[in-house]
């Protein structure tokens, strides 16, 4: 190459390259939906303790909410005399929400407004729900308790679009599977909580009729959930931007060989919406029918088999914390690819085996279910940069697989039996299952790539946090890899 074509080339470098004023420049204006730049891409463990403490009260709650369902699900059959088709609209009410919030204006509010005015929206529109329990008993209005749920719904989609990204994205990038999959312990914890207290403290010495006791547990619910709100808005949350993520994404693109890409192509976020609607689905078609099929397997009572779904609803629950302390020392994808391996092999051995035996695969089906939501969540939103808000929406939205899956399930059990019907949720898994392979397969390198960083970490040679935008050294190193890139592209 001769020498006047030397200076051509270190044209095409500048302009390939723009300097440091542009290229924050043309961050802030790819993030059209918040203020730019925060600095948030590079928090701290230290920095990221309260906030991810206060949301994970948020976590427990919807927990809570989640395990009193099907205890009201029982109670208004017997209060109200309804079928149990008919009560199955309350989890259609509950899930159907999911599929509308998070697509229009739960998406839209954390994108416009940020984390902590939607958890504060979320807060609100649940407190409202909560409240609508009140008029809906008074009345005996099954179709009252329906609204009421879709609104209750409604808030905790809210909390969940802003909450899963939020904590996945708070704090250390390679620890963000750690962070949800504790978080969400605590979720699971409150799932097993809410029907302890509802059989022994809310629904104790009323008649079968009567409604009043879920008047005063959903009221005591909805003064808790405003007092909660406001606390959030005076807590310390920071405000991290699809800047903030795109900023991070490019900073760890030598580890992950990140490229910024439109929407439309982000093909593992898809992937993604597609594998946790389906095993969503299926993990609450198994719920639905646990005790209906423990009945059936082991010829037990209904009380009998509710204590059996209450085991492996704590197996669920210590499953959790044990996947979370494992993402310490392996890989996550690894995990992931593990877990779902155990569920089709014990989702299938529940559909041959009866008697107790029968009953202990499901519950073992529930122990491995545990890590599967929150680990394809933060799987799916990796390296998506100024995607990552609307791409978190998306993946929340598909938790609406739960209102289709347990009515195909129970017409499956209505058609032949509930060991036959478990075909309907293993079918489910298996598009869930192919996610983990066509992670380990195509996307290895990148997974790592963010497992690997140390941004967020302090470098004690120089006294600085790794990534900090403010760290004129740091970058200049970011520049220097993107220019050693780009040589290598002429």
């Amino acid at each position: 190459m001769g020498y006047k074509e030397e200076p051509e080339i270190a044209d095409v470098l500048q302009q390939r390259r723009p300097s440091n004023v542009e290229a924050m420049q043309q961050l802030h204006r790819k993030s059209v939906s918040n203020k730019g730049l925060t600095g948030a891409s590079a928090l701290t463990v230290k920095q990221s303790i309260v906030p991810i403490t206060l949301v994970t009260v948020l976590f427990f709650l919807w927990g809570f909410a989640y395990g009193l369902l099907d205890v009201l699900n029982a109670k208004f059959q017997t209060s109200l005399n309804i079928t149990a088709a008919r009560a199955g609209g309350l989890q259609g009410a509950y899930f159907g929400a999911y599929f509308i919030g998070p697509l229009t204006y739960s998406g839209w509010i954390v994108r416009k407004f940020g984390y902590r005015w939607t958890f504060i929206a979320g807060l609100s529109i649940y407190g409202v729900g909560a409240l609508m329990f009140w008029p809906s008993a008074v009345y005996r209005s099954f179709g009252g308790f329906c609204g009421a749920l879709f609104i209750v719904g409604s808030g905790l989609s809210t909390l969940e679009t802003s909450a899963n990204p939020f904590i996945a994205t708070c704090g250390p990038p390679r620890l963000s599977e750690f962070r949800l999959e504790l978080s969400q312990s605590f979720q699971a914890v409150g799932s097993v909580i809410a029907p302890l207290l509802a059989s022994r403290v809310f629904f104790k010495r009323v008649g079968d009729t009567d409604l009043s006791n879920v008047q005063w547990t959903y009221l005591g619910i909805a003064v808790f959930v405003f007092l909660l709100a406001v606390v959030f808005f005076f807590a310390p949350i920071p405000e991290v931007t699809d800047a903030d993520m795109a900023l991070q994404a490019e900073q760890c693109s030598d580890l992950t060989g990140y490229v910024d890409k439109p929407l439309r192509k982000q093909y593992k976020l898809f992937f993604g919406v597609a594998a946790q609607f389906c095993y969503v689905g299926a993990q609450v078609g198994v719920a639905s029918q646990f005790i209906r099929y423990s009945e059936e397997s082991a010829g037990i009572t209904e009380s009998q088999a509710s204590d059996r779904y209450a085991i492996g609803q704590a197996l669920f629950a210590i499953g959790r914390f044990a996947a979370a302390g494992l993402f310490m020392f392996i890989k996550p994808r690894w995990v992931l690819l593990v877990f779902m391996s155990a569920i089709m092999i014990f989702i299938a051995l529940s559909m041959g085996i009866f008697g107790e035996a029968g009953v202990a695969m499901l519950s073992l089906v529930l122990f491995f279910e545990s890590c599967i939501f929150p680990t394809i969540f933060t799987l799916a939103i990796r390296g998506l940069g100024r995607h990552t808000k609307r791409g978190s929406s998306w993946i929340v939205a598909s938790v609406c697989g739960g209102a289709f899956f347990p009515a195909m399930t129970g017409l499956a059990a209505d058609a032949s039996d509930y060991h036959k019907a478990m075909g309907v949720p293993l079918a489910g898994f298996a598009v869930a299952f192919a996610y983990p392979i066509y992670l380990n397969t195509m996307c290895a390198r990148e997974l790592d790539g963010f497992r690997d960083t140390k941004i967020g970490y302090h470098d004690e040679r120089r006294g600085t946090v790794i990534g900090d935008i403010n760290d004129e050294a740091e970058i200049e190193a970011m520049e220097k890899r993107a220019a050693s890139r780009d040589m290598g592209k002429v």
